[in-house]
């Protein structure tokens, strides 16, 4: 079932980011997913995730496509302008790549490439409707297309940010789904109680919130996360539960793997799956849905 389908029916979905390589050897990319394939719904391609350079998130997916295995894309407005990011969308539906998310992406400062230049020709708001101006079958020029694109478009949303307004995050959402966004996907969650003051203002038959199951690999991880990152909140008795566990890694494979478990619980959309690296580790997350 696609993953469009699987939203209309309201059924729980299960999303996996899958990060191309650095380099053009697709082999470990192609086998992770292939370990999980048919228990995940769609792998997330990240397009040049922390802003460092690797294989693109359309060719990381063409390839995963061609292994049959459904795909979101990532779009970015950092790397291109607003001509190449309408191509790379056509280019995507043309090889069979229906899902799309819209994204800002990390400044090259932050990344391997700090010398570059972003781009930023258009926001991210101005990229959610041009991917729905093509599926109505123009271009931002307003020329017409030989046949157009049918997409499922997501975008991105901070539901449960700390130390900012809910009602300003949701009016920043609703915009979105103004400009086109039908699912939101949010940051790493680690503790119910972070998100629940914003679920409460949203209308989940109406909005697809899709909560970021992120894997730790260590404690030291997890206090970097803590120190760095306002917008993911790591409660103090998941520390100690890591600082006490005998085996660590399997300590945190098994918290994300209870996250999962909890969010189809409650009755949330799906899940979004990010290991960093560690995709081997995705049998052991979803072993229990």
């Amino acid at each position: 079932m696609h993953l469009k389908s699987k939203f209309e029916s309201e059924e729980f979905v299960v999303l996996a980011e899958m990060e191309p390589p650095k380099g053009v050897d697709v082999s470990t990319m192609v086998t992770s997913a292939m370990r999980v394939k048919g228990e995940v719904d769609a792998f997330v391609v990240p397009e040049m995730s922390n802003a460092v350079m690797r294989m693109s998130s359309l060719g990381g997916a063409m390839i995963l496509q061609r292994k049959g295995m459904e795909t979101v894309i990532q779009v970015n407005c950092r790397d291109r302008n607003r001509i190449a990011l309408q191509a790379d969308l056509l280019a995507a539906y043309g090889c069979g790549i229906t899902n799309v998310m819209a994204v800002t992406g990390e400044d090259p400062s932050f990344g391997d490439h700090y010398q570059a230049r972003s781009v930023y020709d258009i926001d991210l708001l101005e990229l959610l409707r041009a991917a729905r101006g093509l599926q109505e079958g123009k271009d931002m020029a307003g020329i017409d297309l030989s046949g157009s694109p049918e997409f499922l478009v997501g975008s991105t949303v901070n539901a449960g940010a700390k130390g900012k307004s809910y009602e300003l995050e949701i009016e920043e959402m609703n915009k979105k789904i103004e400009a086109g966004a039908q699912f939101f996907i949010s940051p790493p969650l680690f503790d119910l109680s972070a998100i629940q003051p914003f679920m409460k203002r949203v209308d989940q038959k109406k909005t697809k919130i899709i909560p970021t199951v992120l894997l730790l690999k260590s404690l030291g991880m997890a206090r970097y996360i803590i120190r760095n990152m306002d917008y993911v909140y790591i409660p103090d008795l998941l520390i100690d539960r890591i600082k006490k566990a005998p085996d660590k890694v399997r300590e945190c494979t098994l918290i994300a793997s209870e996250m999962v478990t909890t969010l189809k619980e409650e009755g949330f959309s799906g899940v979004n799956i990010a290991t960093l690296g560690w995709e081997h580790k995705l049998p052991q997350i979803i072993e229990k849905i």
